[in-house]
């Protein structure tokens, strides 16, 4: 890589990391408050076990030399055969894996042993993200049907919405949900980490250019306005309903990041605006549905990250017009792929993670026990509490 561009990847990799407790912090102001170290020590060891995995073998499952298209051999296990002019593109892709992660510990809020969550985690990577990697990026079965994802729609975003529901239902409800309410414990907290989300998803979407160029410019400029075209839909819905409060405007904000992530470098800033105001309609009308349901995918993963990269996936294939061309342009194969590359992704991350879960469940426990979530995680499984 030039110079230049070998310095954008590593700040942008620096951004992505920023993700990680911003993830940690987003979740933790929503839970209560016995429970917020818990949250931010989910994304922290989401952090660690990602990057333990990446280099053991999850690099290598995912960019090696493929295997029928499924996932990649092991011949870069342990880093192996890697030469080292492409480390910053292995730190990148680690720091993806590692929001993923933290991103799928939405369905693990206040109720699931800490030392459960370490296997299950790099269970997931290893076995749900590594492979869905190797299909869009990897030279994978995606990516020779042509299916487009600019920065990890499909790979980061549908495969940790999707992956939360189905963890949630083998894990099953809080104590009380549904019967009180369980009301965020710390806003200014969940309003900082969707700062931090923003401001690092700029290394996210503009970095996956791997270059300091006009496809980054896009990205980055895309990305900035479909967020807030995504808060201020979800604004305008919330206040028809009731109030406009302020953890629905960093919500639909999130909506909107996590929409044009698959687009950020094949659409235009104007089909952006679109992405994200559609983004902060759907997965505001998701998170109600959800309620609705009684289903207690606590921190909504599914809503916004499940169904915005779902609708992010699917607009790429209707708006597509920079290096590639989309529905609207007469491409009707793009929208086809997209749509294939889009369920089958759900699929296999919903039906993978529900086994994982199953089999972590009946050898170890997922959930702690009852006395533990009455007291709260914070000291039932780490012996600390946030606030004296």
């Amino acid at each position: 890589m030039e110079s230049g561009d070998l310095a954008w990847l590593m700040v942008a990799t620096a951004l992505v990391m920023l993700m990680v407790p911003g993830v940690g912090l987003f979740y933790a102001g929503m839970v209560r408050k016995k429970n917020a170290v818990n949250m931010i020590s989910l994304s922290f060891a989401a952090l660690l076990l990602a990057s333990l995995q990446w280099f053991l073998v999850g690099y290598s499952l995912a960019f090696s030399e493929s295997i029928a298209g499924i996932v990649g051999d092991l011949s870069m296990a342990g880093l192996l055969n890697v030469e080292m002019g492409d480390y910053a593109f292995v730190i990148f892709q680690l720091m993806f894996a590692a929001v993923t992660l933290a991103i799928l510990t939405s369905a693990m809020a206040e109720r699931v042993k800490f030392s459960s969550f370490l296997i299950f985690g790099f269970l997931w990577v290893t076995l749900v993200y590594s492979p869905l990697a190797h299909w869009v990026w990897g030279n994978g079965w995606l990516a020779d049907l042509g299916a487009l994802d600019f920065a990890g729609g499909t790979v980061v975003h549908i495969s940790s919405g999707f992956s939360a529901l189905a963890l949630t239902l083998v894990i099953g409800k809080r104590i009380g949900f549904g019967e009180h309410d369980i009301e965020a414990h710390n806003v200014p907290m969940t309003l900082l980490g969707a700062a931090l989300l923003w401001f690092g998803w700029f290394g996210f979407n503009a970095g996956s250019a791997l270059a300091a160029d006009e496809i980054a410019a896009n990205a980055l400029i895309v990305t900035n306005l479909a967020a807030s075209a995504g808060a201020f839909s979800w604004t305008l819905i919330s206040g028809y309903h009731g109030r406009p409060g302020s953890l629905g405007i960093v919500s639909g904000a999130i909506a909107g990041l996590v929409a044009i992530t698959p687009a950020a470098g094949f659409v235009t800033p104007a089909s952006a605006v679109i992405i994200g105001f559609v983004a902060g309609v759907l997965c505001y009308y998701a998170m109600v549905f959800r309620v609705k349901r009684g289903i207690d995918e606590s921190l909504d993963a599914w809503a916004i990250h499940g169904i915005g990269g779902l609708w992010g996936a699917i607009a790429t294939g209707i708006f597509a017009s920079v290096n590639a061309e989309g529905l609207l342009l007469g491409n009707y194969w793009q929208f086809v792929a997209q749509l294939i590359g889009a369920f089958s992704a759900i699929v296999y991350a919903f039906v993978v993670t529900y086994m994982i879960a199953k089999v972590v469940d009946a050898v170890i426990g997922l959930r702690v026990s009852e006395e533990e979530e009455y007291v709260g995680l914070d000291i039932s499984q780490h012996g600390e509490m946030a606030y004296s």
